[in-house]
């Protein structure tokens, strides 16, 4: 029993006691600055109001209008709030000054991005993914570049077009060079995708050549990412450089940040490789995580990524990312990449799913779709497994295509 009454807070329910996963509300309840919160069900709880329950040490932490303070308080800090806040949601009595908000209907609280984007890189680690689009962009080549089995690919993206879920998609516009054309067009991308991601946002000490013994150190917790992809901006663009426009317009990334800490029964080895990998980049403990995506197109579940099937895990990820003297610091967020699995239901990404267009899907309304139409809404959730058999969720990442905005030149 708990004094909280929401049949959603439960541990066989994605939002129980297990998960308690951290973002940033205003609206009807809030009052005039936004509050760090916890979510429980379908309620937000303000964690402001609480810091007196919670000790001096952790108060300063949770009255910010951000995770900000509580990212660069690092590993102790996180434990012992998750600790206390477990002890307080599962109490018989509710704790002085709690109060919890709604997340639907009328009165429900409006989620902010929760925290201030440092850096974003994104990696490529799903080998079906990197495979698929090999034999789409390249027929006539190996589907894997020599490096794929030997490093985490990655590029630097842009940290300023990362938006909350529920914000709009504006269809971006660039150049292209349609099939048999010998010049590039300017105008909408007319091959709109989306990227089915994990991401993780880090905290802690600022630190490079982070080892994958120090993951859970530097990873606060873990978000729903759609990376959304212009695929035809991008085929023109990215070589030799790689991603550029056709990837940086917008990255959309889940309200709520599960904690790393809630996701210790998910923990998997990843697949692995036929060759040894470098010193810097072998696990002492697997990093691998099971969980399980789904992806929506206008309400139809067209995929089943599995996220246990990615080649490189976090801890590889950031070890590889920090290993030439780069930082990693509060803030910093880095995503898989593409989550795909071996069958065509697990693929992550349009691209793939449609085999570069020529397969359409077909929706549940009987509309046929290669890439994304104005108007189209993509919704992407997961769940992993949680301790003693619970279930731990993650706050779904959402966004509906708007047409393009028209350009103007100036002169």
């Amino acid at each position: 029993m708990t004094w909280i009454d929401d049949p959603e807070f439960a541990a066989d329910r994605p939002f129980g006691p297990q998960t308690l996963p951290y973002g940033v509300v205003t609206g009807p309840g809030v009052g005039d600055r936004p509050v760090l919160a916890v979510r429980v069900g379908d309620h937000a709880l303000p964690l402001r109001p609480l810091a007196g329950e919670l000790g001096e040490r952790l108060a300063d932490l949770v009255s910010a209008d951000s995770l900000n303070p509580l990212l660069a308080a690092g590993r102790p800090a996180w434990d012992e709030l998750r600790e206390r806040l477990v002890a307080l949601v599962t109490a018989d009595t509710a704790p002085r000054g709690a109060h919890l908000l709604p997340l639907t209907g009328e009165s429900a609280v409006q989620p902010v991005l929760p925290f201030t984007v440092a850096d974003y890189v994104d990696f490529y680690s799903s080998r079906h993914h990197a495979e698929n689009v090999g034999r789409i962009f390249r027929p006539d080549s190996a589907p894997l570049l020599p490096n794929w089995t030997h490093l985490p690919v990655g590029y630097h993206g842009r940290a300023g077009t990362v938006v909350v879920s529920g914000t709009d998609v504006v269809r971006p516009s660039g150049q292209s060079r349609p099939a048999g054309a010998d010049a590039p067009v300017f105008g909408p991308s007319r091959r709109l995708d989306i990227e089915a991601e994990v991401g993780f946002v880090c905290g802690g000490p600022v630190r490079s050549r982070v080892t994958t013994s120090e993951v859970a150190d530097h990873v606060f917790g873990v978000a729903l990412v759609n990376d959304w992809s212009a695929r035809d901006i991008q085929a023109w663009e990215y070589q030799p450089l790689g991603p550029f426009l056709g990837k940086s317009f917008l990255t959309s990334i889940g309200a709520w940040i599960t904690p790393l800490a809630a996701l210790s029964a998910a923990r998997v080895p990843t697949p692995g490789f036929d060759h040894e990998l470098l010193p810097y980049l072998v696990e002492e403990e697997p990093w691998g995580l099971d969980l399980k995506l789904a992806v929506e197109w206008n309400g139809t579940v067209v995929a089943h990524p599995p996220f246990a099937a990615m080649s490189w895990s976090c801890a590889q990820q950031l070890a590889h990312m920090t290993i030439n003297g780069a930082t990693v610091r509060p803030g910093d967020l880095f995503a898989s990449g593409t989550v795909s699995g071996p069958e065509k239901e697990q693929r992550g990404c349009f691209l793939e799913l449609t085999w570069g267009g020529r397969e359409p899907v077909t929706l549940a309304d009987g509309s046929e779709r290669t890439f994304l139409e104005d108007g189209d809404t993509v919704t992407i959730t997961a769940t992993a497994p949680g301790p003693d058999g619970s279930v731990v969720g993650f706050a779904e990442v959402t966004g509906t295509v708007r047409p393009a905005e028209p350009y103007e030149a100036r002169g």
